[in-house]
């Protein structure tokens, strides 16, 4: 009986071990940029910056459920540590769809997710 001590406790650890709770930030909002107009004869000493160049700032994390619909491997970056990054596309409970980005390994995709109000994610 002393025999099955051992291996019943490291599958514990185990399991613990699975319930990770990982930090995410948001994700960046895509940068749209139209493209510039046609000019056939533009002035020589006048210089335009582009048009249409729109840029939108992260909203804050929405706490709640969902599913893990897209992962895309983000550079790696002196500002993460070297760490390899993941940009999480989750679709809510409630319809919406959240980007965040997080060095959490081990979340597949279809698998649901809670993002907490603290800025986690638990899988």
């Amino acid at each position: 009986m002393s025999k099955i001590y051992l291996p019943l406790s490291l599958v514990a650890v185990a399991m613990l071990a699975a319930c990770a709770n990982d930090p995410v930030t948001p994700a960046p909002a895509p940068v749209i940029i139209a493209p510039a107009p046609v000019v056939t004869a533009p002035p020589p000493t006048v210089v335009a910056a582009p048009a249409g160049t729109v840029v939108a700032t992260p909203t804050a994390i929405r706490a709640g459920m969902g599913r893990v619909e897209t992962i895309t491997a983000l550079p790696q970056s002196a500002a993460a540590g070297g760490t390899s990054m993941r940009r999480y596309g989750i679709k809510m409970d409630d319809g919406t769809v959240q980007y965040v980005d997080s060095s959490a390994a081990g979340i597949n995709m279809g698998e649901r997710i809670e993002l907490t109000s603290d800025g986690r994610i638990k899988h």
